[in-house]
């Protein structure tokens, strides 16, 4: 819901960054990984507690994921790096779930139903993006919804500073990203009938 709605108010300070880092002669591609590190540190981080930094490792690792596709746009989007992107922010989100699933053992079931759930959103939002006609500036065409990426990290951001209240963090998220599956897959049935 933010990414589609808030996108417009941080564009400008994304393309900036986005057209420093290709004068610098850096690629989307290589913006992609150094995200996905930048990223994937954040749940070894949380888990050797330090949460702090892994909440800052996330924050940036998401805002470099924006600038790449930035930075994509204005030279030529590659369909593998399309595959990356998305293949990694899920491994993303998964560090940052298992570092805490890690760290708070009590929590593992509730995080098991949360990946379940986020796979179930994931798996409606591709294939709706692989059989539907793209009109938008994304790769593929893009289902919003109640929880997109920049929700997922609110959460992730809570679950990581919050420890006390990990659980019930956790079953919310899960709650929001069955929601979101449940309009993702509503949508489908209205676009593709």
């Amino acid at each position: 819901m933010l990414d589609t709605h808030a996108r417009k108010y941080v564009q400008p300070a994304i393309q900036k960054t986005a057209d420093s880092l290709l004068k610098a002669g850096l690629s989307a591609n290589q913006v992609t990984v150094l995200s996905f590190l930048i990223g994937t540190s954040s749940g070894v981080l949380v888990y050797l507690g330090f949460p702090w930094a892994a909440v800052i490792a996330l924050w940036l690792s998401g805002y470099l994921d924006a600038v790449d596709g930035s930075m994509a746009r204005a030279t030529k989007p590659s369909p593998f790096g399309t595959v990356m992107d998305v293949t990694f922010d899920r491994i993303v989100e998964i560090s940052v779930i298992l570092g805490v699933a890690f760290l708070l053992p009590d929590i593992l079931w509730a995080a098991l139903l949360l990946m379940a759930s986020i796979v179930v959103s994931m798996t409606i939002f591709l294939t709706v993006g692989n059989v539907s006609e793209n009109n938008g500036v994304k790769s593929f065409h893009y289902q919003a919804g109640l929880a997109e990426r920049t929700e997922g990290f609110l959460f992730l951001t809570a679950l990581m500073i919050f420890q006390d209240y990990a659980l019930w963090i956790t079953l919310a998220f899960f709650a929001v990203e069955l929601f979101t599956a449940g309009q993702r897959f509503l949508e489908a049935k209205r676009l593709l009938s």
